[in-house]
């Protein structure tokens, strides 16, 4: 029996261009959205505690203040027609007290199940679709009791977690109860680490009409916990590619979802297609739509969150997403002070579309920026991203 949020959508008259835009977040997903909407012809108040936040930066307004406080809230509500998220660990309260107000999507009660991975790998099984095996671990006696076939594993916290964060390889039961007194006892799942071929993306929008389209297959490389490199269209099979778009759709229909989702998922050495999680947002492995697709990720989310029709999907050509990480700034492992990188060596490459987020200080693990290469063919857009990636000193 699927599980459905209790919330309904229904189709809503378009939002027209000159009106306001609503923005719970002020990260480089924000500023991009906001670039997006303002193309589109809108304005954005971005909602964001920094004082120097990428979207807040680029936005028409930004209201500096906490993402609960009543006062900013009751002011984002009075302007804006529709809100948005720029990432998934918004307070529920936010979303829900703007809800009375305006119209928000993705729905809380969508946004919800993201948070929490506990909640997530049981709605996405109660769709019928394959997870890793798994156990929920709310105290040590659960890691006790645990199968002895999730080892060796990954303990994942169960909310907050995100790039690598809150998640530690364990090889045996006493490594997992190490890990979740480190992690502050916070509830968690344990997870069986399995034998990928590769890890894969599938992002969808879908509007309030509930159509909803599927970008290609992105093919994914993480280092470090953190994405690091998305290959587009992935080199696995057309079945791979359709059974990872239909789960994702299904998925999106199932929450009745508004608005634009990534679901990533475990290609393993049998074939086999596994979800890990979800992103109830635009997500980093689909900033090659910016440059290599008709619509890109961003102007969906404006599209879906205003009522107007969705846009094409279409690959213009095969695309190559390296993250910029603040690392490259560094060079040397032992360097204190940050050097900016030589990016006209990068543009020296034609095909190359180079993006900064703006952000002032770089940090090693901080995403600073992307870079996209488009190709006449994959395997071009593949060496001359990974000649850029020797140029920037990126660590293959």
């Amino acid at each position: 029996m699927l599980e459905t949020p209790a919330v309904r959508h229904l189709p809503i008259p378009p939002q027209l261009p000159g009106s306001w835009l609503g923005l719970l977040g002020g990260g480089q997903l924000g500023r991009m959205f906001c670039m997006a909407a303002q193309s589109l012809g809108y304005k954005v108040c971005v909602l964001d505690p920094g004082d120097d936040s990428p979207a807040g930066a680029v936005a028409d307004r930004h209201l500096r203040a906490d993402y609960e406080d009543p006062v900013a809230l009751e002011e984002l509500a009075r302007l804006c027609h529709s809100a948005t998220t720029e990432f998934e660990n918004v307070p529920a309260g936010a979303l829900d007290f703007l809800a009375e107000h305006c119209v928000v999507s993705p729905a809380g009660a969508s946004v919800a199940i993201a948070q929490d991975r506990i909640v997530e790998k049981a709605f996405v099984r109660d769709c019928g679709i394959e997870v890793a095996p798994y156990a929920e671990v709310r105290s040590a006696a659960d890691l006790r009791s645990a199968d002895a076939s999730l080892y060796p594993g990954i303990l994942k916290a169960a909310r907050l977690g995100y790039d690598g964060k809150g998640q530690a390889r364990v090889a045996d039961r006493h490594e997992a109860l190490a890990a979740f007194e480190s992690f502050g006892r916070v509830p968690c799942v344990l997870e069986r680490r399995l034998d990928l071929s590769m890890e894969v993306s599938v992002i969808v929008a879908r509007g309030f009409d509930g159509l909803a389209v599927a970008y290609p297959v992105s093919e994914n490389v993480h280092r470090g916990g953190i994405l690091a490199v998305s290959t587009v269209p992935a080199r696995v099979s057309q079945q791979v590619s359709a059974r990872a778009i239909d789960a994702t759709l299904k998925i999106a229909q199932a929450m009745n979802y508004v608005g634009v989702l990534c679901v990533e998922f475990f290609v393993l050495s049998d074939g086999r297609l596994l979800v890990n999680e979800m992103a109830p947002r635009p997500h980093n492995s689909g900033h090659y739509t910016i440059d290599a697709c008709v619509s890109s990720q961003f102007e969906q989310q404006v599209r879906a969150m205003t009522g107007m029709p969705l846009g094409s999907v279409r690959l213009h050509e095969p695309a190559v997403m390296i993250n910029l990480l603040g690392d490259i700034w560094f060079g040397d492992p032992g360097a204190q002070a940050p050097v900016e990188p030589d990016w006209a060596r990068v543009l020296r490459h034609p095909q190359a579309k180079l993006h900064l987020y703006g952000k002032a200080q770089p940090r090693r693990g901080r995403k600073m920026g992307h870079v996209t290469v488009l190709g006449g063919s994959l395997d071009e857009a593949v060496r001359v991203a990974v000649a850029i990636e020797h140029d920037l000193g990126i660590a293959t």
